[in-house]
């Protein structure tokens, strides 16, 4: 029996279809199958992962236009690269090229990313609906992801942004957001950079609380500031706390701070005696530290109540040294991690931010 021109063309399709079924790789949903050096531990601890940019069946495929640079490790290539974007980018392509992924490995951290879907493997898996060609940012670590740069075209210093041409792959455990159509795509990364800060504050503060912010004049502090004093409420009171006099004239121009205090938050006796003024001697119920530096560590929790809770949301913090230094200076504070992810912590960052038009003017300003 003859067989039409039609039914030729969809076995072939069926065909191809089939081919590339058999062809695309079976993956770890966590990863661990990229991870190279050492084998079989998670991309984010490994050294080196592969970055070749075939996916598995449970990645996506992401045209990377934008990385938006932990605050931490952006601070830490700036300094070694004495300001310098041509030696920042050397730095950055140096880390990539060596380890897969953009995982410093002075601070440990790594930032964001923002990009078009390219490609869907078969066996995706994602918690959020996605097609390609959407536009969307990643709400997990540089750290862990599968990047290859192809050319780094600007360096914005004041935003911690890089433009690039790029790839980079997320795996099925990995969670990102559709970017808002509300709001510019740089702004918007801005904002999901630091999403874990408001919302665990939200989580954290309750009415009628002393709150300090350290670094309230930066990225995540201000959003913790504005969301701190939501939940505080009239009874509470928030202080924050800058290391330079712009950064505090930023909380003062907005308004949120009850207290704003300079002092360098790496001496901790300093800090110290400006929160116990402020609070005349009773201190802080929480403390959320968003610093990008380290050295941090004991102003936090010298600052705090015993029984207090001390949130290090920053990626600069050593936990070693604020358990030891707790410990050495008889301080009953329950410390947290900053882990940056928490349910709907996306949804909360952006809301906090469309909700308040100060804060979204600053914002715009600084990051758009």
């Amino acid at each position: 029996m003859d067989i039409t021109d039609a039914e030729k063309t969809t076995a072939q399709d069926a065909t191809k279809k089939m081919e590339g079924f058999i062809m695309e790789k079976k993956g770890c949903q966590y990863g661990t199958h990229r991870t190279l050096e050492p084998l079989g531990i998670l991309p984010q601890p490994a050294w080196k992962i592969d970055n070749s940019m075939e996916i598995y069946d449970n990645e996506l495929l992401i045209e990377v236009d934008t990385l938006n640079i932990d605050a931490a490790s952006f601070t830490q290539i700036k300094k070694q690269a004495e300001g310098n974007p041509a030696e920042m980018e050397k730095i950055m392509l140096d880390i990539v090229a060596k380890r897969g992924k953009h995982h410093n490995p002075v601070t440990g951290s790594g930032g964001m990313l923002m990009g078009t879907v390219s490609k869907i493997g078969s066996a995706w898996a994602g918690k959020t609906p996605v097609k390609v060609g959407d536009r969307i940012t990643t709400l997990v670590s540089l750290s862990l992801t599968p990047l290859k740069i192809h050319k780094i075209k600007k360096i914005h210093l004041e935003k911690e942004q890089v433009e690039v041409e790029a790839q980079a792959v997320l795996f099925s455990s990995g969670i990102y957001a559709v970017l808002p159509t509300d709001m510019s795509p740089s702004l918007a990364l801005a904002i999901l950079d630091v999403a874990g800060a408001p919302a665990q504050t939200a989580h954290l503060v309750r009415p009628g609380q002393t709150v300090l912010v350290i670094g309230g004049g930066g990225k995540s502090g201000m959003l913790c500031v504005y969301e701190a004093k939501k939940r505080a409420g009239i009874s509470g009171t928030v202080i924050g706390l800058g290391s330079s006099r712009g950064s505090c004239d930023r909380m003062r121009q907005m308004g949120h701070a009850d207290v704003v205090i300079q002092a360098d938050a790496t001496d901790p006796l300093a800090v110290m005696r400006a929160v116990s003024d402020a609070t005349k001697g009773e201190m802080a119920d929480v403390i959320i530290n968003c610093v990008n530096i380290p050295g941090t560590e004991m102003g936090s929790i010298m600052s705090a109540k015993d029984r207090a809770t001390v949130y290090f949301f920053s990626m600069a913090t050593s936990f070693t040294g604020a358990a030891l230094g707790a410990e050495g200076i008889g301080k009953d504070v329950t410390m947290l991690v900053g882990n940056g992810y928490c349910r709907d912590h996306a949804a909360i960052a952006l809301q906090t931010v469309r909700e308040n038009a100060v804060l979204r003017k600053t914002f715009e300003e600084l990051y758009a």
